[in-house]
């Protein structure tokens, strides 16, 4: 079973003065790509030297060094998201530079470190994976499914009906599954069996 993810339960910030430069973090949790891109372009402060920006959403992946030297700034904080298990995350670091010079590591070190403690110090939930199951329900059942819907912390993602009820695709948490697929058989006495999509 791989390590558990997490996202952020709220928007982050952290400030750190590094050698008469200052950094600060923004981080937010991001669900696309374009919203993703749109947190960068909302935090970064056009009166700063650099802002250098990660995500990650799922396999979805890009950094930015904005001018640093080539790998000092943007994979760092791509480094500090994955290294805090993030998903769904948007880490921007923005520098006002201080006039002293850093070097490649120090660079490396700032970036990463100010998104990596960013990140440490956020409130986070961990990350559920949904998974969608569908199968079908008389009518005389569906009062009964709607009633236990928080029980199995599934939401109805489509529910289509013809004359002997209703088909449904819900998602739900995968460790929820098999009580479900128990609950289905029961409520239909084996004439209904759930499907798993994924």
């Amino acid at each position: 079973m791989s390590a558990a993810l997490f996202v952020l339960a709220a928007p982050a910030t952290l400030r750190q003065d590094i050698r008469k430069s200052i950094f600060v973090a923004n981080a937010a949790e991001v669900t696309s790509v374009d919203a993703a891109l749109a947190f960068v372009a909302s935090v970064s402060d056009r009166t700063a030297t650099h802002n250098c920006w990660a995500y990650r959403v799922g396999q979805q992946y890009r950094f930015s060094d904005d001018g640093e030297p080539g790998g000092t700034a943007g994979k760092p904080i791509l480094q500090a998201i994955d290294g805090q298990r993030m998903d769904c995350t948007a880490v921007v670091v923005t520098r006002w530079y201080g006039g002293i010079k850093l070097g490649a590591g120090g660079l490396a070190r700032a970036y990463g470190g100010c998104a990596a403690e960013c990140l440490r110090l956020a409130a986070k939930n961990e990350r559920i994976a949904l998974c969608a199951v569908e199968f079908f329900l008389p009518f005389a059942a569906l009062p009964l499914l709607r009633a236990r819907l928080a029980e199995f912390s599934a939401a109805i993602a489509d529910e289509r009906f013809d004359a002997d009820g209703a088909a449904l695709r819900l998602d739900l948490p995968a460790a929820r599954v098999d009580a479900l697929r128990i609950w289905v058989t029961d409520a239909t006495r084996g004439r209904s069996t759930l499907k798993r999509l994924d």
